[in-house]
C-alpha cells in the first residue's frame, strides 16, 4: 500500500459565528452561566496557514504568526490549543515524533465583538494538526480537548449549527434559516467576563424547548448590560433597527440583522455611519472548516 503523501502547507478557514439568541437560565455553584443559545456559522472568516518544518521531536514547536497586539504568544488560543492537542496524544500513548509547525494567522474577526474569532481559531488549529499530523483523533476527542479551552470552542469543533445548553457544550444540530446578515462592529472591546459579573444580568430566563425556541425566536439576555454600560452599542443598536430586527452577538459588541437578500443588506451597509465598520456575510448551517476539509 503506498505511503500517503506528507502535507506540507495545509490553509484553513477560521469562521465566525452568531449567538441567534442567548438566554442565560441560571447559574453553577462554580459560577459558570447556564445557557440556551442558538449558534449559527458565518463565511465571514480568518485564514490559517500551516507550514510543516523540517524538525520532529517529541515536544514540536509552533511557530505563530504576526501576534497579535496585547495577547502574549503563549496565551493565545492558537499556541494553547497546539499545546493541548500534543499533551493529549502523549497521554493516549502517540510516542511518534512530530514536526515543528509555522501557523500564520490572518485576522479578519473583530476581537471582543462576540462573533468567537478565537475560539474559532483554537478549533481549526485542532483540526488542521490532527490532519497535517495524521493523528487520528474523533471529533469527540477534539470537542473535548476544545472545551478545555472554552465553552465556544465544541460548536466549532463539531461544525453544525447547534443549539447549545449547559455551558454553551450541549450541542444538538438544528437548521435554522441562512439569512444574509449585516454585522456592524462598534468601536468598543467587551469583556465577556465584565457582562457575565454584571450585578443586574438576567440569569433566570424561562426554558424553552428547541422546537419554541426555533419557532418563536428569542433575545440576547447580555444585551440590556451592554446597551447600558457601552453607549456606541445602544447606539449601534438603534440605528441596525430601522432596516429590521437587530439584537447582539455573545456578549458582544457586535450588531447584526439578517435580510433575504445581499442587495438589501448591502442598501444598508452602504448608509452605515462614517463611526462604525460593517460587513455582510451569509449564514452557513455547515461550518466553512468542515467543508474545507470535507468531513
Amino acid at each position: 500500500m503506498p505511503t500517503p503523501t506528507k502535507i506540507e502547507t495545509l490553509i484553513l478557514p477560521a469562521p465566525a459565528k452568531l449567538n441567534l439568541m442567548l438566554h442565560i437560565i441560571g447559574r453553577r455553584h462554580d459560577g459558570y452561566h447556564l445557557l440556551q443559545t442558538q449558534f449559527q456559522f458565518l463565511d465571514f472568516c480568518d485564514q490559517l496557514t500551516f507550514r510543516r518544518g523540517n524538525q520532529a521531536s517529541e515536544h514540536p514547536k509552533i511557530k505563530l504568526t504576526p501576534q497579535i497586539p496585547g495577547v502574549d504568544a503563549a496565551d493565545n488560543l492558537v499556541s494553547r490549543a497546539a499545546s493541548r492537542l500534543i499533551l493529549f496524544c502523549r497521554e493516549k500513548g502517540f510516542s511518534q515524533p512530530l514536526p515543528d509547525i509555522s501557523v500564520q494567522l490572518d485576522k479578519k474577526i473583530p476581537m471582543g465583538g462576540g462573533l468567537g474569532g478565537g475560539s474559532s481559531d483554537a478549533a481549526t488549529t485542532l483540526l488542521g494538526l490532527n490532519h497535517i499530523w495524521r493523528l487520528g483523533c474523533s471529533i469527540d476527542e477534539l470537542a473535548e480537548i476544545g472545551l478545555t479551552l472554552g465553552a465556544d470552542v465544541p460548536v466549532f469543533v463539531r461544525g453544525f449549527a447547534a443549539w447549545a445548553e449547559g455551558v454553551g457544550e450541549k450541542l444538538t444540530p438544528i437548521e435554522p434559516k441562512e439569512a444574509c446578515y449585516l454585522v456592524i462592529c462598534p468601536e468598543c472591546h467587551i469583556s465577556t467576563q465584565e457582562i457575565f459579573c454584571h450585578p443586574e444580568l438576567t440569569r433566570d430566563t424561562e426554558i424553552m424547548t428547541i422546537t419554541r425556541a426555533l419557532d418563536q425566536g428569542g433575545h440576547n439576555d447580555c444585551e440590556s448590560i451592554a446597551r447600558t454600560t457601552y453607549q456606541e452599542v445602544a447606539q449601534a443598536i438603534d440605528w441596525l433597527s430601522q432596516y429590521g430586527k437587530s439584537q447582539m452577538t455573545g456578549t458582544g459588541a457586535c450588531i447584526f440583522a439578517g435580510f433575504n437578500d445581499q442587495k438589501s443588506a448591502e442598501a444598508v451597509l452602504a448608509a452605515l455611519p462614517d463611526q462604525w465598520q460593517g460587513f455582510i456575510a451569509w449564514g452557513r448551517n455547515r461550518s466553512p472548516l468542515h467543508e474545507a476539509l470535507a468531513i
